[in-house]
């Protein structure tokens, strides 16, 4: 078999178990190894750490699949791999009232680069890194002993996979070809979710509980969400007992399908106002009409994708979170989020202060969020919490 072998440096890395092997941590490759081709893992004595998948294009070189050295990467192990994943999706907290959830989540479930999401009768899978490929026939296979669906659906058709050396791809993987939109049910909300065309696998799956705790704080509100896409915040907020929703996004599309789903929820159209444009222009012509509002909700794209981009993008979180606490009622709630994985909780807080210092607000956190329970975060891989959110009082 194939191998790598550490530099002596990077061998903590790997006894602390995490997944990925980046490229200056490799003193030396053994065999020409092919893109996705499982390869062991060794130090410069030949001590065996484990297997994973070779990446010669990716600065993330290897990502391993298992720290036993001698793990059989085949089949029988992906299918074990899958079933304990989609098996713990079963447990109370991720069993709710809802036929949509994510059943792996990648290298927190042992599985780099692999992600299924159920969405009713269709499962939706994304194949990010090199390994992921290599395998997608084998994943295919024993996804449909694991979870038998009408279709499973590729939504490979992310930039990540041009790190990857890797061709973006999307279409029908097995079985039927989905509908346009499928409709699933989410607690007391019915949702639509575009799997073969829409943001992420078609649904913000992750923003599930985060939309629950929402609803909490909605009774009686007017509600600003910035960066709505198709408005499941604002069925939230709604069901939540609120006044109204004021909607923005820049794309027409995707509030087209808010309307859709307010209507799909019985939601009287006249409380909804959905407004198309740039959100940082759009909420400085609110702020210059004097509007004001009881709840604001910022969940905006990533803002950092490399760290090249971290002081830009705590300039756009800090330019919006200070129109957001300038649109607040004396009183209001802020409810904002970073999905940014480089921006870390500690940074995240000190930029929402500084915007409300400069905003001459005082202001409190009730409570921090995160992804959804059904996207869990390996303890060995700290990366995979991408999502954090502050519940913010205005005084």
């Amino acid at each position: 078999m194939p191998s790598i072998v550490l530099k002596a440096h990077a061998v903590k890395s790997v006894l602390r178990r995490h997944p990925w092997i980046f490229s200056g941590a490799i003193a030396a490759v053994g065999g020409s190894p092919q893109i996705g081709e499982t390869v062991d893992i060794l130090d410069s004595n030949g001590l065996r750490y484990g297997r994973g998948a070779y990446s010669p294009h990716s600065q993330i070189r290897v990502r391993v699949w298992s720290f036993d050295p001698d793990a059989d990467i085949s089949a029988d192990f992906f299918y074990s791999r899958l079933q304990l994943a989609i098996a713990s999706r079963s447990l109370p907290p991720f069993a709710a009232e809802t036929d949509a959830c994510r059943l792996v989540n990648a290298e927190s479930d042992g599985l780099p680069g692999i992600i299924v999401d159920r969405y009713r009768d269709y499962l939706v899978c994304q194949f990010l890194s090199a390994g992921a490929d290599f395998w997608k026939d084998t994943l295919i296979a024993q996804l449909l002993r694991l979870a038998p669906c009408q279709g499973i659906y590729e939504r490979s058709d992310v930039e990540v996979r041009d790190k990857e050396g890797l061709a973006q791809r999307r279409g029908v993987a097995f079985g039927s070809q989905p509908p346009d939109l499928v409709e699933f049910q989410e607690g007391p909300y019915r949702f639509l979710a575009d799997i073969k065309a829409g943001h992420k696998t078609g649904f913000y799956l992750d923003q599930r509980d985060n939309r629950a705790r929402v609803a909490e704080y909605a009774k009686g509100a007017r509600v600003l969400n910035c960066f709505s896409y198709t408005g499941a915040f604002a069925i939230a907020a709604m069901q939540g007992g609120a006044a109204g929703v004021v909607n923005v996004d820049a794309s027409s599309a995707a509030l087209g399908l808010a309307r859709r789903q307010a209507e799909l929820n019985g939601i009287d159209p006249a409380k909804i106002q959905n407004v198309e444009g740039n959100v940082f222009a759009v909420l400085r012509a609110l702020r210059e009409e004097e509007r004001r509002f009881d709840l604001v909700i910022l969940d905006p794209p990533k803002f950092a994708e490399s760290r090249r981009q971290l002081i830009k993008a705590g300039r756009g979180y800090k330019d919006i979170n200070l129109l957001a606490f300038q649109l607040l009622r004396p009183g209001g709630v802020l409810v904002t989020f970073s999905c940014s994985g480089l921006v870390s909780r500690e940074l995240f807080q000190k930029i929402v202060a500084d915007a409300a210092l400069d905003a001459g607000r005082e202001v409190q956190i009730l409570r921090w969020l995160s992804q959804a329970s059904d996207h869990p975060t390996a303890l060995n891989f700290p990366e995979g919490s991408y999502l954090k959110g502050l519940i913010c009082h205005v005084r």
